[in-house]
């Protein structure tokens, strides 16, 4: 596990705007889509896809 994540659960999973893999930030507990610039939160374990759910990110 990664932080309560499971690796392979993230290599499934895709930004739902630009379908491009996805970064996991155990920091802030965040599956984060670089090619769309934001973060989706992950709540008790479970991945938040939703883009109105998502927070926008600078160059961190």
């Amino acid at each position: 596990m990664t932080d309560g994540l499971d690796p392979a659960l993230i290599a499934k999973l895709a930004c739902p705007v630009t379908r491009t893999p996805l970064r996991w930030d155990a920091e802030r507990s965040e599956l984060v889509s670089e090619a769309a610039g934001l973060a989706f939160p992950v709540r008790d374990g479970v991945p938040v896809l939703v883009v109105r759910e998502a927070r926008a990110i600078e160059n961190e």
